[in-house]
């Protein structure tokens, strides 16, 4: 009766600390993390390296004068030696350690093995970079960091870097349009495109830059942020008027380029410019941000007559996305579906779109549409994604790499309440001043009086 005793008072605490352990795990990953995994992971790591890397074939024979040393000082078997290991980093989301490869290895290499390694040090993903030739970065992942975003808290950004979304390596997504101009967002109703693009817009509402839109949703989208927008069209009779103004806009900006230049004999070179930010800062046009909310509306016609209007229209978006990078002005286009059954100048426009963004889309087509064209391999992992997971992307770009991305949660309020308090960021460009939208005036609630009247009594 005394060891039963005993036991039951023992188990107590044992069943309730693992049931802790297993709560955390599922709904506090982080903490699960930082408690238990990383201790476990880290142990599995220094205790099965050698052994692991040998199963994993990324060991290579040892040199000549070490094979001799250890015969002399061992008198035992010669084994093959791993990548010589560094000092393992440990992170909030996993572990970063980096490896120096053995003559004869590459990276490649060890990318192809990071499947085996997940599984052997018991980590939820590994991922390999390439820091400097002959040395590569493992990045060990513990748990799924796309289930519940959380942003690292210090993340770099700068003019025209907005960190919108999370990697599956738990390092951030930073959408740069000074390194990608222009970018195509595509997903179907609710699967997270209309989140990402509000990230963009608050994250760009602080900074000295013009942000002006067309949103032929009539202006649901876009009209919640108008105290922040230059210009904004909500149909495409709008989008008809804002889009030569921004034609115009252009080529006086490629006219002050062109008298900056000063090509004459004796012009020092560093006042030669062919772009916006080659001028010197006082004379340097705020850049301009065009946000395109369900393209596929300018491109849709009714009648007959309108046919011109949209030949002209996507004839304007196709100059902007192929002139507008020098000139400062930036290009980001969405829609649920964008491809050559749109019309003529689809896939022209598409095709100067360097960046991409699939959200979930209803058919394998409209994958290949975003990314059948830069990065092949992608198309199945954005055909993957579950309706349960809105917000999860495949972004990718013009160089073949890709990567899934998650955004946070960003209420409609939040974002329209940033772009208010920004409101006095909005520059001053007289040629879109006609296109401005209008911002209503909240109403003014008159005071409670403090003294009340005396009531009336017969």
């Amino acid at each position: 009766m005394t060891d039963l005793t005993t036991l039951l008072e023992v188990g107590g605490p044992v069943a309730a600390l693992g049931g802790g352990a297993a709560y955390a795990r599922a709904k506090r990953p982080g903490v699960y993390w930082s408690t238990v995994g990383l201790p476990v992971s880290t142990a599995r790591l220094l205790g099965s390296y050698g052994s692991v890397m040998e199963a994993c074939g990324l060991t290579v024979a040892p040199s000549r004068l070490r094979a001799l040393a250890v015969k002399a000082t061992t008198r035992r078997e010669v084994r093959p030696v791993p990548p010589r290991r560094g000092i393992i980093r440990p992170t909030s989301t996993g572990l970063r350690i980096r490896l120096r490869l053995a003559p004869g290895q590459e990276p490649a290499d060890v990318a192809a093995s990071a499947e085996r390694l997940r599984h052997a040090w018991g980590v939820h993903a590994v991922y390999v970079s390439t820091v400097k030739p002959g040395v590569v970065e493992l990045r060990l992942v513990g748990f799924d960091v796309l289930r519940r975003v959380r942003m690292p808290r210090k993340v770099a950004s700068g003019l025209l870097k907005v960190p919108v979304a999370l990697r599956e390596d738990a390092t951030p997504f930073v959408r740069d349009y000074r390194a990608i101009p222009h970018q195509l967002t595509l997903g179907a109703t609710l699967s997270g495109k209309s989140m990402y693009l509000r990230h963009l817009v608050a994250g760009l509402a602080p900074q000295p830059v013009a942000l002006v839109g067309i949103d032929c949703k009539r202006g649901v989208e876009l009209s919640p942020f108008a105290a922040r927008l230059s210009a904004l069209a909500t149909d495409p009779e709008q989008a008809a008027e804002l889009l030569p103004v921004l034609i115009q806009e252009m080529e006086d900006r490629y006219e002050l380029i062109k008298a900056r230049q000063g090509l004459g004999p004796g012009t020092p070179d560093e006042e030669i410019t062919s772009d916006v930010w080659g001028l010197p800062e006082d004379e340097r046009p705020v850049p301009i941000v065009l946000f395109v909310d369900e393209v596929a509306e300018l491109f849709l016609v009714a009648t007959p007559k309108d046919e011109d209007r949209r030949d002209e229209m996507v004839t304007q978006l196709i100059r902007l996305a192929q002139l507008g990078r020098a000139a400062g002005i930036y290009l980001e286009v969405c829609g649920q579906r964008f491809g050559a059954e749109l019309g003529k100048g689809a896939t022209m426009l598409r095709a100067q779109l360097t960046g991409r963004v699939c959200h979930r889309v209803n058919d394998e087509a409209s994958a290949k549409m975003a990314l059948g064209d830069i990065a092949p391999e992608a198309v199945f992992a954005a055909c993957a994604i579950a309706p349960e997971q809105p917000g999860l992307a495949v972004a990718g770009d013009s160089s073949g790499g890709w990567s899934r991305i998650r955004t946070s949660y960003l209420s409609l309020g939040d974002a329209a309440e940033t772009c208010r308090e920004s409101a006095h960021m909005v520059p001053d460009l007289p040629a879109l001043k006609p296109c401005r939208p209008h911002v209503p005036v909240p109403p003014v609630e008159s005071p409670t009086p403090i003294v009340q009247p005396r009531p009336v009594t017969d």
